[in-house]
């Protein structure tokens, strides 16, 4: 079968419930097996994976490998940006789906180091690499399935859904992880108890076998999208997508990059880094910080309870960059994120009350400023590159900001002897960043995503 008649005109369209939900699943499951590693990274790797000794160490280890997914991750949105460009969307959107599905449940079977010494850190960052890689490919391709198939005035809006995946994947994933500690009670509040370490912990990365086998079955019952048929028809495929976007829309590419870097930082902050930070001792031993000195089941449901204002502000972010624009809801988004990382010290001072508006104001920003990108980035770039392009733009910033953001903020809580100010002056500084480049760019609200 040729190319042409695999996507032929005749073909039936998604119905707005089913882009909705699958756009939704997939995401969905893919952020599930992205935080379940990141849970993990600080609650169980430094304790398994690495050699005994200063806790703090065994830490960075753990978020240096953490951040290596990142650095997979434009390699990964380079293939399959690639396929989904070639190809089509919806074939794309499976393969990456299965490559997560397999890296996660993988870590789930791996031996520690007590087991097998250095091989076992290396076999991790091997899957880590992996799960960066796959999800490289899957955000752009999720966007793409629900901007692309989205009425007239609503890009926006449909464009939330598969931004939505992130805080249902961290609710999920931690939320299993709590429930498998609470069935596992630890003694020390500062570490899991010995079953959880032993076994406890690779539950959720085998539970990742089970919503891969939802999330495929879902992706099977999509048909292409109607711009990319259009590309195929018409023959404006392009043979190597990368070369024509860094040669034809270079500029977008590095405005989109910037554009994602603080809701990157503003994410990993307060999530990974928080998790260290509210777990931390207040009064520390040798080798550790000081921290706000809370139970992981507590510091977790907190959490929790903050990423439900996530979801909510990222659904709500959709009609208003509708409504609005783009560019002027996240240049407002912005701005309310430099001033919120300037409060830190000030709020996280105030006890119970003020962690929990920290993190509820934290959140509510995160959702604001994720929102809206699900539609700002593929519209950006043109259909037979818009695969490409959007996925390099979402996956180069996670380097500059995910990759980094949790090293570098337990750098700075060290340097600050255990206050967080410094690590907000840090989130200042790359919301700056993104505000030159919402400054610089243009409005895409009523950019013709058939072309």
């Amino acid at each position: 079968m040729s190319e042409n008649t695999a996507y032929a005109p005749a073909a039936p369209a998604n119905s707005r419930s089913r882009v909705m939900f699958a756009s939704l699943v997939g995401t969905t499951i893919e952020f599930y097996d992205f935080y379940v590693y990141a849970t993990a990274a600080v609650l169980v790797f430094p304790h398994l994976f690495f050699p005994p000794g200063n806790e703090t160490t065994a830490l960075l280890a753990s978020f240096a490998i953490f951040g290596a997914a990142m650095v997979a991750r434009p390699l990964g949105a380079v293939f399959f940006g690639h396929l989904g460009d070639k190809i089509g969307r919806k074939n794309t959107l499976i393969y990456a789906l299965l490559t997560m599905g397999i890296a996660t449940f993988l870590i789930g079977v791996l031996p520690t180091y007590h087991a097998i010494g250095w091989w076992a850190p290396l076999l991790l960052v091997i899957m880590r690499l992996a799960q960066g890689f796959a999800i490289g490919g899957e955000w752009s391709g999720a966007a793409l399935v629900a901007t692309e198939n989205a009425p007239p005035g609503k890009r926006a809006l449909f464009g939330t859904f598969p931004q939505l995946g992130a805080p249902l994947g961290f609710i999920i994933a931690n939320g299993l992880f709590l429930i498998v500690a609470a069935a596992l009670p630890s003694d020390n509040p500062s570490r899991p108890s010995e079953a959880f370490l032993d076994w406890g912990w690779r539950i959720p990365f085998l539970f990742s076998a089970v919503m891969v086998v939802i999330g495929l079955w879902i992706r099977l019952n999509l048909v292409e999208s109607t711009p990319f048929t259009k590309a195929i028809n018409t023959g404006k495929v392009v043979k190597l997508p990368l070369g024509a976007v860094v040669r034809n829309n270079w500029r977008e590419l590095i405005l989109g990059t910037f554009y994602m870097l603080a809701t990157y930082v503003l994410f990993y902050l307060m999530t990974t880094f928080s998790l260290s930070y509210g777990r931390a001792p207040v009064e520390p031993g040798a080798g550790q910080l000081s921290g706000l000195g809370y139970s992981y089941n507590d510091f977790v449901l907190m959490l929790i309870f903050g990423v439900v204002f996530f979801g909510i502000f990222t659904l709500v972010s959709g009609p208003l960059a509708d409504r609005w624009g783009r560019r002027r809801t996240l240049i407002l988004v912005t701005l309310g994120i430099i001033a919120f990382s300037l409060l830190w010290v000030p709020l996280l001072s105030m006890g119970f009350v003020g962690v929990m508006l920290w993190l509820v104001l934290g959140f509510s920003l995160m959702g604001m400023t994720f929102g809206p990108m699900g539609a700002l980035l593929p519209e950006l770039f043109p259909t037979n590159v818009r695969y490409t392009g959007s996925g390099i733009s979402y996956n180069v910033s996670s380097i500059l900001g995910a990759a980094v953001a949790p090293f570098v903020a337990v750098w700075l809580w060290g340097i600050g002897s255990g206050s967080p100010f410094l690590v907000g002056v840090y989130l200042a500084a790359m919301g700056t960043l993104t505000l030159l480049a919402l400054i610089i760019g243009k409005e895409t609200a009523h950019v013709d995503m058939n072309n």
